[in-house]
């Protein structure tokens, strides 16, 4: 089957693409082997969190691709981000929406941990726990989850915490998605929210892992703070990230609306190349094999995790094309001087060198594909952990990606 553009990837890169291209009128599928990395780790979106304290975003963003003329944003470009940016947060309308600070600066949120982190939008269940102060807050946990313990949050917060025990049926899967399922039912939100109730005493605020349901998130939250009578918001846990999963689910949703194909469960086997253009990906489906076309093609795979770029004894490769690589000379190269040092380990800027346009470059700097186009984190020279900067890194390319493809 022939399609306008192929997705290759289901993490927020190619989520976004196919946003993109579906918004342009493309007849758009996306192919993935499962849902990418949304439900493992992105509860907030970054941007750049290293950019010193008090700096608005847009200044740093400036001054970061100046510096880092190799990195994607430089790529892409301040005002496409901001498109993208736009893009990304048209899709989360009132009452489930992703906000930003009023002064354009990183938020400083509360996690799982006790500890604070930089982060420029976060959806609305979070912006209670953005300016928090001691004392003011109640910390929840519940007995026999163990992927959060309110005790320990608390201890770093000098504030008041409780553990509860859950209804007998709920103990049959402790786990945040099943604790997320059981948020949704009503009944299940009345006894928890009067047993908070029962502990409080003046607290504002109230701090609970980010279990809030998967799909009715506003009416848990509305319900809970109505039943306690104290404002309530979450706190990004371990993963399974449910915050990820609801932004998957919008995505999916959306681009389903909007006539995307999906071909989920099975990678992409191999690429068909002629010359310097791609005729189409075989995708191994046992017994059978299947073959799809596309006028252009997006690569949106991600590195290590998502199987994008994969590792021998000896060096780093990308599967599906066999595009060259930047990394390190060796394997000893991969660490740096010491596995534990206080500095990005060279491998982590591993990835697929590209123009300005995002298509991939041999060593020499030539184009090798002339229609595929590459997205994401799978893209070389960024730290995007070290830098907080993934999710920007993916919105911003995955928008980018299409926006240069489609003017190609």
């Amino acid at each position: 089957m022939h399609y306008d553009m192929i997705i290759i990837g289901t993490g927020l890169s190619g989520l976004m693409a196919a946003k993109t291209a579906a918004e342009a009128g493309q007849k758009v599928l996306i192919i993935g082997k499962g849902m990418g990395s949304l439900g493992l780790f992105s509860n907030t979106i970054d941007l750049l969190g290293v950019l010193p304290m008090g700096m608005k975003m847009s200044d740093g963003l400036s001054q970061w691709s100046e510096d880092h003329p190799k990195h994607p944003y430089s790529k892409v470009g301040l005002d496409r981000m901001k498109e993208a940016i736009s893009s990304f947060t048209s899709l989360f309308p009132p009452p489930y929406s992703f906000e930003a600070a009023d002064d354009d600066k990183n938020f400083s949120i509360l996690t799982g941990a006790g500890t604070f982190r930089p982060t420029y939008l976060i959806p609305i269940t979070l912006v209670a726990g953005a300016s928090l102060k001691k004392g003011e807050l109640l910390i929840v946990g519940f007995k026999g989850f163990k992927d959060f313990y309110a005790d320990y949050v608390a201890d770093q917060l000098d504030c008041e915490r409780v553990s509860l025990s859950l209804p007998e049926a709920s103990y049959h899967e402790m786990t945040s998605t099943s604790l997320a399922r059981w948020m949704e039912k009503e009944s299940f939100r009345k006894i928890i929210g009067g047993e908070i109730k029962k502990t409080l005493h003046n607290e504002a605020r109230v701090g609970l892992p980010a279990i809030l349901g998967v799909r009715e998130t506003w009416k848990v939250k509305k319900d809970l703070e109505e039943i306690i009578g104290a404002g309530i918001f979450e706190i990004p846990i371990l993963p399974p990230s449910i915050p990820g999963i609801r932004v998957y689910n919008r995505f999916k949703e959306w681009l389903i609306q909007r006539g995307v194909s999906f071909h989920l469960g099975h990678p992409v086997a191999k690429a068909v190349l002629k010359g310097k253009k791609c005729q189409g990906v075989d995708i191994s489906v046992p017994p059978v094999a299947k073959f799809f076309t596309a006028d252009r093609y997006i690569l949106a795979t991600g590195r290590f995790i998502g199987g994008g770029l994969v590792a021998d004894k000896d060096r780093v490769f990308e599967p599906i094309f066999n595009l060259p690589i930047a990394q390190p000379g060796t394997r000893e190269e991969w660490f740096g001087i010491s596995f534990f040092n206080n500095r990005p380990h060279p491998i982590h800027q591993t990835g697929i060198s590209t123009n300005a346009s995002l298509r991939p470059l041999n060593e020499k700097g030539d184009v090798l594909l002339e229609n595929v186009w590459i997205a994401g984190s799978i893209l070389a020279h960024h730290h995007c952990i070290e830098e907080k900067s993934r999710e920007g890194i993916e919105i911003a390319t995955g928008y980018a990606a299409v926006k240069e493809a489609l003017e190609a």
